[in-house]
């Protein structure tokens, strides 16, 4: 029976020792820190890996990330410098550099780092106008992140980034703002309805300027055209006249050499001579020379003629 309590006793005493050993040994992930106390000091900072504690004398007193992480604090009230209250909220990008001062530098470095941000923001905006807090984000951003970096540099912790995440001015502040853009925005939309009238006035003035020039040139090309027909027009006619009086002349040539081959005397061809050149003129010429052998018999026909017309005025 002794026997059996002493063997029940020595395992549990075996089991509580695994238990023991067990909970000395601790793994550490991958960029994270854990600091250790023995017996109430400082003994050292375990980084990733396996590490081992002396039971009952160590004591793990924090752990944590060496990430970079970020916190966002709720809006600040804050006044400029021309006495314009307005509330901004921030968004600090920190990482923990040193364990050991992360540790022992503050008590609560979150809620530190929130009160250094809102009273480092409200002596940056203390210096600056409204419009000037508006338009200079990136220029309080870094003068914030320097300020805060400094700060924090004794506690273990790097700033790396400071963001304003919302300026929110007063609702009458905000009203005057948009009535502001409002003006400008129709400023602008007046300026370009403008400068559109004006582009679409140049525009149809060039059109109706390149409508006249092709109008004037289209008449002046009817004019040419115009102008060389007519003249094709007066070359055909005049060779068709000179084409018509060869003809005639021709003809006129042919009867005289049928009717000198057929034994006419003189005075027959020479009034068949002075019949053609009556044909020739046709009414058209105001001057015909004649030749003088054509003249005589011309004479002697007009006598004949004027006998002729006193006997007839005799009967």
């Amino acid at each position: 029976m002794g026997g059996i309590i002493t063997t029940i006793l020595l395992t549990i005493l075996l089991v509580i020792l695994l238990i023991i050993l067990a909970s000395c040994i601790r793994i550490v992930p991958q960029a994270h820190a854990v600091v250790v106390e023995r017996l109430g000091a400082y003994q050292g900072t375990w980084s990733e890996g396996l590490h081992f504690k002396m039971p009952f004398i160590d004591r793990i007193v924090r752990r944590m990330t060496l990430k970079e992480q970020v916190v966002d604090f709720d809006p600040q009230p804050v006044i400029t410098k021309d006495n314009v209250t307005m509330r901004i909220d921030t968004v600090v990008f920190f990482q923990i550099t040193d364990p050991r001062l992360y540790t022992y530098g503050v008590e609560n470095p979150i809620m530190a780092i929130e009160n250094l941000t809102a009273t480092t923001l409200r002596n940056i905006i203390g210096d600056l106008e409204l419009d000037q807090t508006l338009t200079s984000r990136e220029t309080i951003n870094t003068t914030m992140r320097a300020s805060l970096d400094a700060a924090t540099d004794p506690w273990g912790i790097k700033v790396n980034r400071v963001e304003l995440k919302n300026i929110i001015p007063p609702a009458a502040i905000q009203d005057a703002m948009e009535k502001q853009m409002k003006a400008e925005r129709e400023r602008r939309e007046a300026i370009l309805r403008a400068e559109g009238e004006k582009k679409s006035t140049i525009l149809v003035a060039e059109g109706k300027k390149e409508s006249a020039i092709l109008d004037a040139e289209a008449d002046k090309q009817a004019a040419i055209l115009h102008a060389e027909a007519e003249k094709e027009k007066r070359i055909k006619e005049a060779e068709g006249q000179a084409e018509a009086i060869l003809k005639v002349q021709q003809a006129n040539a042919e009867g005289l050499r049928m009717l000198k081959e057929a034994g006419a005397d003189q005075a027959v061809l020479t009034l068949k001579a002075l019949e053609a050149f009556g044909k020739a003129a046709d009414g058209r010429a105001t001057k015909i020379i004649i030749p003088s052998e054509i003249q005589g018999v011309a004479g002697l026909v007009k006598s004949l003629t004027e006998v002729a017309k006193e006997d007839s005025a005799k009967e």
